[in-house]
């Protein structure tokens, strides 16, 4: 079994690859579509990702509006909350044109 990295340094991977993606973390909490829960698996998930190591230098690359790589582990999870975020702005702005 490997070793988990630090967890400050995979909250601040996460928090910056939801800046690069787009995910707006504390928007998709205040909507109930992030829990602390899910919040605290991602990180966690995060800390025994194989490529994490690699992770800082692909998010130096990349400045905003990037796909979640493949080799994330949280992939899946930052487009289900994308998804959750987009779904919520839309029905947002088709409230207010009624």
């Amino acid at each position: 079994m490997s070793r988990l990295g630090e967890i400050m340094t995979h909250l601040r991977l996460v928090l910056r690859m939801a800046q690069v993606t787009g995910t707006d973390i504390v928007s998709a909490h205040q909507h109930g579509h992030l829990s602390q829960d899910n919040w605290a698996d991602m990180v966690q998930l995060c800390r025994g990702c194989a490529w994490a190591p690699d992770c800082p230098d692909w998010l130096d690359r990349h400045r905003s509006d990037a796909k979640v790589p493949a080799h994330c582990l949280n992939r899946e999870r930052f487009a289900v909350l994308q998804a959750k975020l987009l779904r919520g702005s839309d029905v947002a702005r088709s409230t207010r044109g009624h």
